[in-house]
């Protein structure tokens, strides 16, 4: 591997990379190799991966056109709601685990017109629902920052694989806390964008996937903003649409977002209290924008526990129900024990029992919520959380085989992060602290529907003042070790295409 170009991978992101694949520094087919070589050198420990095409991505290395926006960028795809032609699409369940993509989704059609070449696909929990990327298909993936940690859920595998080095920024997906849970596990800048704002057409949305959004995880604000200028908007007959920006998002890096009020709220919905390291980040990240001119003033947000669990479980179980009976159905049989996870297999089972009132009870519950956060963004400019009001655990926390213990602690996890997949409003994760244990710790800003362009702003003023390193986390460290990682996690391989 050249060494100026695995300094380039370590030093720069991917706006930088693709800077200098287009001025002829480096060739593009240098950079993807050297990204292949870091996937087999450093995927074995971290499990980030469940399917590759490195073969592929050496041909279209070969003929990229260097005057795309990211020309040679190596990217990852998370292995859900999303297609990579000939790549398993196994949404991290045994029973998808044969169910093989013929042709991309709208969303990987426009990052590869970006440019940007596709190594593989990504591991995540079972149909996402898990804040723990720790599938039974494909085992657990490991945090780059300690072995024995979570990198969250559920785009766990593309956080794994971007905060280590492989790629400089991948996909992800966020319904409940799915992009910022893990950018806040792996010390990565995640934006969970506007409903309708990315189309994730072929699949549908109304009801089957009204809380998510795609997107993804970045080490920089900028790569962030470009790539949602090149991948937003709509397909026709889409169900969700929004106006576009007045101006291009990566205008709005490095723009003066003027004096901004913004409310700062250390508890989620149900009262209970944030961990202390999470409540400090908060603090910090005030006094930061404080110093930056803003004003931030404690406040309570419009939001209340039981109407965010009403909707979550009326709108997180059917559409998952309704998945696993297509398939079913495909496949041309029942339902058997080792199908799903437990914990998947009593949600579906649960939600067999949902009525249409229930349905419509949780999408008013969703309309309810929005009105509510969105008058309350008339009054503040933007909204200050921790991202998760607790450190990130180790791996086995939220273990989908004990049902009671995932009841207890999954809605936690998201607890911070899933009101705005129900009002739709936009909201990141920035990596401004580190825990006790060596684990990134992530603060969480959202805003009004629509506004990005603020998020993007006062995000790159508070990267300009108090930068986080872009680095590469590698090697790993693990208080087990390595050899016990190795040694039990023999039997895993990837799926070549």
């Amino acid at each position: 591997m050249s060494s100026d170009v695995d300094r380039l991978l370590d030093e720069h992101d991917a706006t930088g990379v693709a800077n200098a694949v287009r001025s002829g520094e480096v060739d593009a087919t240098e950079v993807v190799v050297a990204a292949i070589s870091r996937a087999q050198e450093r995927n074995p420990a971290l499990n980030a991966f469940v399917s590759t095409r490195f073969d592929q991505a050496l041909d279209e290395a070969e003929a990229v056109n260097r005057a795309a926006p990211f020309a040679g960028v190596p990217f990852v795809v998370k292995d859900l709601a999303v297609q990579v032609a000939g790549l398993p699409h196994t949404r991290g369940s045994r029973l998808f685990a044969d169910d093989v993509a013929d042709a991309d989704s709208e969303l990987v059609r426009r990052y590869r017109a970006a440019g940007l070449i596709i190594l593989g696909t990504t591991n995540t929990p079972e149909l996402g629902r898990n804040a723990s990327t720790e599938p039974l298909l494909n085992g657990p993936t490991r945090n780059p920052h300690g072995l024995d940690h979570s990198t969250g859920g559920s785009s766990g595998g593309t956080a794994a694989a971007v905060a280590s080095g492989i790629v400089p920024v991948g996909h992800g997906n966020d319904g409940g806390g799915s992009i910022r849970i893990p950018a806040s596990a792996c010390g990565l800048f995640g934006l969970k964008p506007s409903r309708g704002r990315v189309s994730g057409h072929p699949d549908y949305a109304l009801v089957a996937y009204p809380m998510g959004v795609h997107h993804v995880l970045s080490r920089s604000v900028r790569d962030s903003a470009a790539l949602l200028d090149l991948t937003a908007g709509p397909m026709p007959g889409d169900a969700y649409e929004i106006a576009p920006p007045q101006r291009p998002w990566i205008d709005a890096v490095g723009a003066d977002p003027g004096r901004l009020r913004i409310a700062m709220a250390l508890s989620p919905a149900d009262g209970t209290e944030a961990h202390p390291e999470c409540v400090a980040a908060v603090e910090s990240a005030a006094a930061a924008l404080g110093d930056l001119g803003h004003e931030v003033v404690e406040a309570d947000p419009p939001w209340t526990s039981d109407l965010i669990l009403e909707v979550l479980s009326g709108l997180m179980g059917a559409p998952m129900a309704v998945e696993i009976d297509a398939r079913l159905a495909e496949l041309g049989r029942d339902l058997v024990d080792d199908d799903l996870e437990p914990f998947t297999r009593f949600l579906y089972d649960s939600a067999l029992h949902a009525s249409a009132r229930d349905i419509v009870s949780a999408m008013v519950g969703l309309e309810a919520l929005g009105r509510a956060m969105g008058e309350f963004l008339t009054t503040y400019d933007l909204l200050l959380t921790p991202t998760l009001p607790q450190p990130m655990p180790p791996l086995g926390y939220l273990d989908t085989t004990n049902i009671v213990a995932m009841f207890e602690r999954a809605a936690t996890s998201s607890a911070l992060t899933s009101p705005f997949n129900i009002t739709g409003q936009p909201a990141v994760s920035l990596p401004l602290a580190t825990g006790s244990n060596g684990i990134p710790i992530g603060v969480q800003l959202a805003a009004a529907f629509g506004r990005e362009d603020r998020l993007f702003s006062v995000s790159a003023q508070v990267e300009a003042a108090h930068p986080w390193s872009i680095a590469p986390v590698w090697p790993a460290r693990s208080e087990a070790g390595w050899p016990s990682y190795v040694e039990s996690h023999a039997h895993r391989t990837m799926h070549e295409a």
